[in-house]
């Protein structure tokens, strides 16, 4: 017989290895360890272990004793849960999430909108943890007295309580809100479960190699013992297994320590894709170890209850490393779910038992409040579990606490799928159906644990306690019946609430979440942060505004009401991590609340739908992926669309801003998306709000001045139900921007406007020509007969004069009026030549302005045209040129080329032309020179000449932008491509 441990021994490995844990859990803390181990799925996986409690490690050889292989429910029903984790598991990680929601009671106050939901989910979660939590402590007081001989279990498991509650409180409550992640808790409770699976697997291959002598010993023993392995059979065929698998089952999704290492602690929602057969897998290599360590038992007459084989079978086989290496695995067990568990329930009794009944002042700190009172709820329920394990006397066994404690939290496994898959349960059937389950759960087992105590004896309960300790699990179906039962008659028979249905659909598993569009009263961010001030205290409100913006990439100066809804969305999920769900609700609604008229019209939020298909686009299958393609291509069109489309709500919030519209206004879509239409920049503010105001569905040719440049729209809006909200009908409103068009037209136009009056000047020249002709005969006669009448001579030479000027003038019309009808000669013309000679027909006139012409074309640029016409244009042009030049003032003429045209350019330094009359200087008579100084005829000449040759002119006047003076003329002209050159 193995020599028993000294009680200060058992202290000395159990401190050493509580600080090792420590440790641990401290350089992960510190970085000391890489982030990508930490974050690794394999972590998570093994952090999961932490369902491998006391009850596993040693509870589970004594249910394989009492129930066969029944005791594989126990790892089979949380494998099943696992293996279904893409619809169960991951769809509560993403409401979790999403919503900041830390613990089972956090889910189904969200989901029921009520503080009731919360707070007794909370309150029925520790009466039902106390025998788990009981159970840990028994266990590793059970194996202090199994070592030591000697009953001084109760001391050490204060000792033990009180280090567990000092590890808690560091690594779980040093953050300010259950939001944090605490990286070094999970790392250590990863090396917690490597911990217990070496231990248990060690202690296996023992029982297998050294109590057997190998596997064909074992199969021998068996065969010669046949009752050992027909024991473990018979429970198969007519024990409660079927029960313990849906116990189990349910464990895995509702126990606080898994729903903590699940969803609140995970790191990367990838990894639960890992977990998902890496944690069979561990649970799959634990439980290898169970039957050989009872059939290793069994053979060697371990003195020990079966419960306790794992660690009798070092006793038996008197092996001190075999006894501590099961007692280490044995405490690792019990201190890592009595360290989440605690962690866990300390913030659902946080957020559902304290803050709804007592709210910390505003003037304080809020989060050094929440510090400590959580860091009291810890210590307050590890002393919870030892005094109810000093109420048990240790006289119960660890597989009836561990049954008691994981059927109390099946209660709640319809709460938990009603979550995803049942949107018309309400808070009525569910609270009714958990009472109901609780009080048939707490009748026909909690209360039957206390009934035989010492001073406490109940007839009734100790014939109840004579059933269920062979038959609890007709118990733990008749509780969990009778709840569903109720849940389901109540909530089919009842109505739930707006808010309800709401929460409802934003946990359903095919979830897009539709929000509403509603006016906030809050217009900004620091308003936010001021009415939050009233109950949070200011600094606690600023900090927590700008870490909601911090999370949506939003400015602090934003104002859009699409974004605030967003912010107030994302305020209320941060306090609900750190205060609960309930409390967030309260404080966003009374101090964040929407307009009391926007009730009128309430519609949802269509710009947030698309932004969430768009995350959701790469999980759509089958009919959803194409209705999804089909939706992105229309949404594709409309964007692409070369006119600018504005979709508008009914008030007037804006949902689309195309392309083309952010090229026609200059305004990104981020940028306007999502705001109002009086919150856009001027002009495009005034011209779209009065046009929706209008009745008029079409308004045509609007000015615009844009950066100094006139521009002409066509709008064009119709009305348009919102397909999420029938009955609401915005507008969409089509810009068309037509200032090309315009300008065409008007360019046709004055050439018509040319045209007619080019036919109208033919008419007249017609017409007057003969009578002057006549007139100037008659005076030439008259002046030939009265040459000696010197005042005859004298009048009869002024009319002949005045008969070559009309005769000029006739010519002129003539020539413009015929310009576009000639026969256009297709000859290359030299720029250079051209120039030149107009120029030396401008010299000979002696009484013009004194000016020097600079002929600086190139020889080689060759116009294609008739040289006669192109010689008249460049004349008058460099004629009026000289007119508008000061006294010895330059006038250029260049000529510049491209691959097609040739461009033909004067230049003066004279006034300039005032931009009041440039559009009017082609139009025949129009004139800015004295009387009698020009006809008005020449610059229209040249734009028929111009014309004719298929080209432009265009004027820039001033020319010299500093002196603000000067005129250019810039003529372009087809360019004439010498066709032998053109083929070499």
């Amino acid at each position: 017989m193995l020599t028993s441990f000294s009680l200060s021994q058992l202290v000395l490995i159990s401190a050493a290895y509580l600080l090792m844990l420590f440790g641990v859990a401290w350089i992960s803390e510190k970085g000391l360890i890489p982030r990508w181990v930490i974050r690794h799925p394999l972590t998570y996986t093994l952090s999961l272990g932490v369902y491998a409690s006391a009850w596993a490690f040693y509870g589970t050889v004594g249910l394989a004793y009492q129930y066969g292989f029944g005791f594989l429910a126990s790892y089979l029903g949380v494998t099943g849960a696992f293996l279904l984790a893409p619809v169960l598991l991951y769809p509560i990680l993403r409401i979790t999430r999403t919503y900041q929601l830390s613990s089972l009671a956090d889910l189904f106050a969200f989901r029921f909108r009520s503080s009731w939901a919360g707070a007794l989910t909370t309150l029925f979660m520790l009466i039902g943890v106390l025998p788990l939590l009981a159970l840990q402590i028994q266990a590793v007081a059970d194996s202090i007295g199994i070592l030591t001989r000697e009953p001084l279990q109760n001391r050490f498991a204060f000792a033990f309580c009180a280090l567990i509650t000092l590890f808690t409180i560091l690594f779980g409550a040093r953050h300010i809100a259950t939001r944090e992640k605490h990286e070094g808790l999970v790392f250590a409770i990863a090396f917690e479960s490597v911990v217990k699976l070496v231990c248990l697997g060690g202690i296996g291959l023992y029982a297998l190699y050294g109590v057997f002598g190998g596997p064909r010993e074992l199969e021998l023993w068996l065969l010669q013992n046949q009752a050992a392995l027909s024991a473990l059979h018979t429970p198969l065929q007519e024990g409660p297994w079927r029960t313990l698998l849906l116990v189990f089952f349910a464990s895995a999704i509702v126990m606080p320590h898994m729903y903590h290492m699940t969803f609140t602690e995970n790191l990367n929602p990838r990894a639960i894709v890992s977990a998902s057969w890496g944690l069979p897998l561990f649970l799959l290599l634990m439980s290898l170890s169970v039957p050989l360590i009872l059939w290793a038992g069994l053979k060697l007459g371990a003195t020990t209850n079966p419960e306790y084989f794992t660690l009798g079978l070092g006793i038996a086989v008197n092996s001190e490393t075999l006894a501590l290496i099961a007692y280490v695995g044995g405490l690792s067990a019990s201190s890592g779910l009595i360290i989440v568990t605690t962690l866990a329930l300390s913030g659902m009794a946080l957020n559902h038992l304290v803050l709804p009944l007592y709210q910390p002042p505003a003037e304080g700190n809020i989060y050094r409040w929440l510090k400590w009172t959580r860091r009291a709820l810890i210590i307050a329920i590890i002393m919870a579990g030892y005094g109810f394990y000093l109420l048990l006397g240790a006289e119960q066994d660890l597989t009836n606490l561990g049954i008691v404690a994981f059927v109390a939290t099946l209660q709640f496994l319809p709460g938990a799928l009603s979550v995803l898959y049942w949107p018309t349960a309400n808070r009525r059937g569910f609270i009714s159906g958990l009472l109901t389950g609780i009080v048939v759960w707490a009748i026909t087992m909690l209360l039957p644990l206390v009934s035989n105590l010492d001073g406490i004896q109940v007839p009734f309960l100790n014939i109840i306690y004579s059933l269920s300790d062979t038959s609890w699990h007709l118990a733990a179906i008749g509780s969990l019946a009778a709840n569903v039962l109720v849940f389901t008659l109540i909530s089919l028979f009842t109505e739930a609430s707006p808010e309800e249905r709401s929460a409802a659909e934003a946990c359903t598993v095919d979830n897009v979440r539709r929000p509403q569009r509603r006016e906030l009263l809050a217009n900004s961010p620091q308003e936010f942060a001021a009415q939050l001030a009233k109950p949070l205290g200011a600094k606690t409100a600023q900090k927590e505004v700008e870490r909601a913006l911090h999370d949506l990439h939003l400015p602090f100066d934003e104002s859009r009401p699409y974004a605030l809804r967003r912010l107030r969305d994302r305020l209320e999920a941060n306090l609900s991590g750190l205060m609960g769900p309930s409390v967030a609700q309260d404080i966003v609604e009374t101090f964040l609340p929407y307009k009391s008229g926007s009730e009128g019209y309430v519609s949802e939020d269509i710009h947030f739908i698309e932004s969430r298909l768009e995350d959701y686009h790469s999980r759509l299958t089958g009919l959803a992926a194409e209705l999804d393609a089909l939706r992105r291509f229309h949404r594709q069109t409309l964007q692409e669309l070369p006119m600018g489309v504005c979709s508008l709500a009914k008030d007037k919030e804006i949902l689309m801003w195309n392309r083309a519209m952010e090229d026609l206004t200059g305004i990104p879509a981020q940028r306007v998306v999502g705001s109002r239409l009086a919150a856009l920049d001027e002009p495009w503010r005034e011209l779209l709000e009065s046009f929706t105001c209008l009745d008029d569905e079409h308004q045509h040719k609007q000015q615009l001045n844009l950066d100094g440049e006139e521009r002409w729209f066509n709008l064009h809006k119709a009305a348009i139900d919102e397909p999420l909200a029938p009955g609401n009908s915005g507008l969409v409103v089509l810009v068309e921007d037509i200032s090309e068009t315009r300008a065409l037209e008007d360019q046709l136009v004055h050439s018509e406007r040319l045209a007619s009056i080019g036919r109208l000047a033919a008419g007249v020249a017609h017409e007057i020509g003969n009578p002057v002709t006549g007139i100037a005969c008659l005076a030439q006669n008259l002046r030939e007969e009265r040459e000696e009448d010197e005042e005859m001579v004298e009048l009869s030479s002024q009319i002949i004069d005045q008969t070559k000027r009309i005769s000029r003038i006739v010519q002129s019309l003539m020539n413009f009026a015929h310009a576009g009808a000639q026969q256009r000669s297709e000859y290359p013309v030299s720029l250079a030549d051209v120039a030149q000679d107009a120029i030396s027909l401008l010299a000979l006139n002696r009484n013009s302005t004194e000016v020097q012409f600079y002929n600086l074309c190139d020889p080689d640029h060759l116009a294609k045209g008739d040289p006669q016409r192109l010689a008249q244009v460049l004349i008058n042009l460099l004629s009026n040129a000289r007119d508008a030049s000061p006294t010895g003032g330059a006038i250029r003429v260049s000529s510049e080329a491209s691959e097609q045209s040739v461009h033909l350019i004067v230049e003066d330094e004279g006034s300039g032309i005032p931009r009041a009359i440039m559009d009017r200087l082609f139009e025949p008579f129009f004139t800015t020179k004295d009387p009698g100084k020009g006809t008005g005829l020449g610059l229209a000449l040249v734009y028929s000449i111009v014309e004719e040759h298929y080209g432009q002119i265009i004027i820039d006047s001033p020319a010299d932008l500093e002196r603000q003076c000067g005129t250019r003329f810039r003529v372009t002209l087809p360019r004439f491509v010498d066709a032998t050159s053109e083929a070499t």
